[in-house]
């Protein structure tokens, strides 16, 4: 005669199946959270270092995002966190980058 699994049992088993997804989903969201952080990061990076060599080649002292869009050595960013980057600008002695994310919270870029 086989033996069943009794309803205790299972019970059992959907219980600990859920204890670990609930363990798992905020570990799955830092994760999330910490990858559009270094997408924008990326995003800040690309952006001044072209903003520099548009400076270099133009000998201006300042260039915004859209200005380097409408020049077309700048690709659109796709934000990734409602974040907006037309109101970036390089300029010769700046050293930072910033924009602000869902949540109002920063995420800042240092260049040299």
């Amino acid at each position: 005669m086989k033996k069943a699994f009794t309803l205790i049992e299972i019970m059992i088993v959907v219980v600990i199946i859920a204890l670990l997804a609930v363990m798992a989903v905020p570990a799955f969201n830092k994760v999330r959270a910490e990858a559009r952080e270094k997408s924008i990061i990326s995003n800040l990076h690309q952006f001044a270092i072209i903003g520099k060599q548009y400076l270099t080649d133009k000998a201006v002292t300042r260039v915004g995002y859209t200005q380097l869009r409408n020049d077309r050595r700048l690709a659109e960013f796709k934000p990734v966190a409602d974040e907006s980057y037309s109101q970036l600008v390089v300029s010769r002695g700046g050293t930072k980058l910033a924009v602000t994310v869902s949540g109002n919270r920063r995420i800042a870029f240092t260049y040299e």
